[in-house]
């Protein structure tokens, strides 16, 4: 039977089962101990030795140089090593809209000739898709707003005084009329025919009138007076030119320039029963345009609506021919007249309205000027006088410079005036307008009416 320490030899982890061991118990001393031993030796060895003195030395001054090394690093200035920065962290993107964008193509559309102050913006603002946005009309839009400040009536004297200085002192009868005074509706009428007109005309920004044209009637009232009972129209505006008219009887020639002319008209609408056998001049022009429509209209290449156009006016221009055959009519280079709108000329019913060939009288810088009203003008337009009248005034006019355009003239007609049209007698006139302005208080002292001289040529000369 084994025993005891020979059967914990035989579980030791290192042993083979089976297997005696060959070592004696000398042998079996653990190799850790001899180790040891031999450390301890040598150690000994060196300390009573002169080796052992060096060695320690070296080892002071090996220890010394580490010493100072590291202190020398710790005194050197520490550099700061900046981090490197993070990203910005992403941002929705900001839309601004720019105050103020004028389209750069075509010119600056804010600076029109036509004195209107076009504002223009661009508004921005987040959309969908682009494949959508560019099938969507409001995406991509214009919006155009014509913004237009109907004007009040002068309807006090001393408004009237400031278009018109000295106006008081010439016309001292304006002081007991103007209580009483009324703003006529032809006044409020004359601006909302100038509306409509660029109603009609509002996609088309070159056709517009001009905004001195719209803003051309500071006011027209209606004033009576109260002993009397003398109406008097009474109106403020600029003055523009108007050169039409023609009479044979008394100019029987007129410029190739004139008769050939597509644009001047020869009749006015204060005309009378002719009397001399000289034809009317323009009547060789007018049927030359009539032998010029009806080689168009014969021409197989004119079309339908242009033909008819041309048909219409061969008959207009027949009709005038005919007008002009039968009576003679005033002549802008040389009878002094003022123009009305067509639509006070024509309406009934209102006994404060201007007539064709009532008296009238104008007054400008202190000047007072005896006339009638001759002729018809548009609608939407007041403030117009004969080309002679014109250059009376300022003789730089012309037809394509107008005499005042301040709002600076006063017209002042007499209405229900009127008498039977006649040739043009302009002592007569004078005459006629001295006598009916006493019946509204007469003229200031030193004030006097204008003499008009006939600038005619002589028949035949």
């Amino acid at each position: 039977m084994p025993t005891h320490s020979e059967n914990q030899k035989k579980h030791h982890s290192h042993e083979i089962e089976g297997v005696k061991g060959r070592h004696t118990r000398a042998a079996r001393l653990q190799w850790w101990k001899v180790l040891l031993l031999m450390i301890v030796g040598g150690l000994l060895a060196v300390v009573f030795t002169p080796y052992a003195g060096k060695a320690y030395r070296k080892l002071i001054r090996f220890q010394g140089a580490e010493k100072k090394a590291a202190k020398e690093v710790s005194s050197e200035p520490r550099q700061k090593v900046k981090a490197p920065p993070s990203p910005p962290k992403p941002k929705e993107p900001v839309i601004r809209a720019p105050k103020d964008y004028a389209i750069s193509s075509g010119g600056d559309i804010r600076k029109m000739s036509r004195g209107i102050a076009l504002n223009t913006k661009i508004s921005l603002e987040k959309g969908g898709l682009a494949s959508v946005e560019r099938n969507t009309d409001e995406s991509f839009s214009a919006h155009y707003e014509l913004k237009i400040k109907l004007p009040k009536a002068s309807d006090s004297l001393d408004e009237l005084e400031k278009s018109t200085p000295g106006l008081r002192a010439m016309l001292p009868g304006l002081e007991v009329m103007m209580p009483k005074a009324k703003i006529s509706g032809f006044f409020y009428q004359l601006y909302e025919n100038k509306a409509e007109r660029l109603k009609k005309n509002t996609t088309q920004l070159n056709e517009l009138m001009t905004r001195h044209n719209f803003y051309d009637c500071e006011t027209i009232l209606n004033l009576r007076h109260p002993k009397t009972g003398r109406r008097l129209m009474l109106m403020q505006a600029e003055m523009d030119v108007v050169s039409d008219g023609s009479d044979g009887d008394r100019l029987p020639t007129m410029p190739d320039k004139i008769v050939n002319s597509t644009n001047y008209q020869p009749l006015t609408s204060y005309g009378w029963r002719k009397k001399g056998k000289s034809p009317n001049p323009l009547i060789a022009g007018w049927k030359n345009r009539i032998r010029k429509a009806d080689e168009e209209i014969a021409r197989a290449d004119t079309k339908d609506d242009r033909r008819a156009w041309l048909e219409s006016r061969v008959a207009k221009i027949k009709r005038e021919i005919k007008d002009m055959e039968a009576r003679s009519f005033l002549i802008a280079d040389y009878d002094p007249f003022v123009v009305m709108p067509i639509n006070m000329l024509t309406s009934s019913g209102d006994p404060d309205a201007a007539r064709v060939g009532d008296y009238a009288i104008v007054i400008h810088e202190g000047k007072i000027y005896p006339t009638i009203v001759g002729d018809a003008g548009p609608s939407y337009k007041v403030g117009e006088a004969s080309l002679r009248f014109c250059k009376q005034i300022n003789p730089k006019a012309g037809i394509y410079s107008r005499p005042v355009s301040d709002l600076t003239v006063t017209y002042l007609v007499f209405p229900g005036s009127r008498e039977s049209f006649r040739e043009p007698d302009y002592d007569k006139w004078r005459q006629r307008c001295e006598s009916l302005l006493t019946e509204v208080g007469g003229l200031g002292e030193g004030s006097s009416l204008h003499r008009w001289k006939s600038t005619l040529p002589a028949v035949g000369k």
